[in-house]
């Protein structure tokens, strides 16, 4: 088709139960987010530290949806946070251990992050000596970490892989040593994105040699997220005897901070369509923002899934647009179920995890409000609307 857009890959996504959820029940645009999913997701992450003895934590980066922060606390073993807000966050609405890692601490938001945490993960040596004395002299007993870098990629995009050449995310494995690891408790990496558990393996086997002169010495090791263990093709047994055999050789305790996991094929984001011109094909303009609320569209670059669509030929084809000045502010091209009309609702699959933390403000385009809905039971409610006022106070 004449103007084709480039779209790296389709996100999949899994209808679910939304499959037979009336759009029309909630304002547009709207984040709704099935409980009853990220239940079954989080069940599946503490059946995981059952059986293998690890702790895992909540990734605040890809979904801080504090208004089911107490059903989180009923699974899992406590947040990670990237940096003091989340920190505050994690501290202030969740429950259990906070683990804070940032790339770089400031000094006047110190204070605040030791008082939140209780493992603060440091980016370099120099960052480790340079706040360590004042976590010593807190008096608190707060966990002191490292984040390597592994040296051995496993990203397929290399802006999204920490393991990329000249990455400024993790001290490099070759350059540890018995100076850099002194007062550090456990090592911490992050290497994954949207993978299963080979990976993770490769990985390990990459470093594990390095690492084992000092492994015995340690208390504990991270292994960040990434993992797409509540994925129904995730090998879940490989990873279970993958912990159990680093904790029987080393008796280091295990930690992981799926994000993504958690709010897996768990969310949509409903929108409407505002009009349908035509410019050497259907085009539809919506209220729904590739740059505003699924920026990720644009930066990964990736096609979210449309609820209810057709196979490419079986019907009209439309480019989703959002309604900002931005000419790239396409969602993608689709071919719905039904040909739309002015006023007809769409949604987005998969899209409770990093779009709701993403999105923003630009050309003034409003706020997508949010929804929990329950999908056993059918109840809904709307726990939080955006107005005027939360793009005025952005501003000066």
């Amino acid at each position: 088709m004449a103007g084709d857009i480039p779209i790296m890959q389709t996100k999949a996504g899994d209808p679910g139960s939304f499959a037979r959820f009336d759009l029309s029940r909630v304002p547009s645009p709207c984040f709704v987010v099935d409980e009853v999913a990220i239940e079954r997701n989080l069940a599946i992450l503490a059946d995981i530290a059952e059986r293998s003895q690890a702790r895992i934590f909540l990734a605040l980066k890809a979904f801080s949806m504090f208004e089911l922060a107490p059903l989180v606390g009923r699974y899992l073993s406590g947040t990670c946070a990237s940096g003091v807000h989340e920190a505050r966050l994690a501290h202030d609405k969740y429950h259990g251990e906070v683990a804070t890692f940032c790339a770089g601490y400031k000094p006047a938001d110190f204070d605040s992050i030791i008082a939140c945490s209780d493992h603060i993960i440091f980016n370099s040596p120099a960052q480790k000596a340079r706040f360590l004395p004042q976590i010593e002299a807190s008096g608190k007993p707060v966990q002191i970490g490292l984040r390597i870098n592994p040296e051995h990629s496993e990203g397929e995009i290399a802006k999204y892989d920490p393991c990329a050449p000249c990455s400024r995310l993790g001290t490099p494995v070759s350059q540890l040593n018995d100076a850099v690891l002194a007062g550090i408790d456990g090592l911490h990496m992050h290497t994954l994105c949207e993978q299963g558990f080979e990976p993770l393996q490769r990985t390990w086997d990459a470093i594990e040699q390095t690492l084992s002169p000092w492994l015995k010495r340690l208390k504990w090791i991270n292994f960040g997220g990434g993992h797409h263990i509540t994925r129904a093709d995730y090998d879940r047994e490989g990873l279970v005897a993958f912990i159990r055999g680093i904790r029987a050789r080393y008796g280091l305790d295990i930690y992981l901070e799926p994000g993504e996991a958690v709010a897996l094929d768990a969310g949509i984001l409903v929108g409407e369509i505002l009009d349908l011109p035509q410019n050497g094909m259907n085009l539809a303009i919506s209220d729904l923002s590739a740059t505003c609320h699924m920026p990720d569209v644009i930066e990964a670059p990736y096609r979210p899934a449309l609820l209810g669509e057709r196979a490419p030929g079986t019907g009209p084809v439309y480019r989703i647009g959002g309604p900002s000045c931005l000419a790239g502010d396409v969602i993608g091209d689709y071919t719905p179920a039904v040909p739309f009309q002015i006023g007809s609702r769409i949604a987005f699959l998969d899209q409770a995890h990093y779009s709701m933390v993403k999105t923003n403000t630009f050309n003034g385009v409003p706020l997508p409000s949010i929804a929990v809905w329950n999908s056993d039971s059918d109840a809904l409610r709307i726990v939080k609307q955006f107005g005027y006022n939360d793009f005025l106070e952005r501003l000066s």
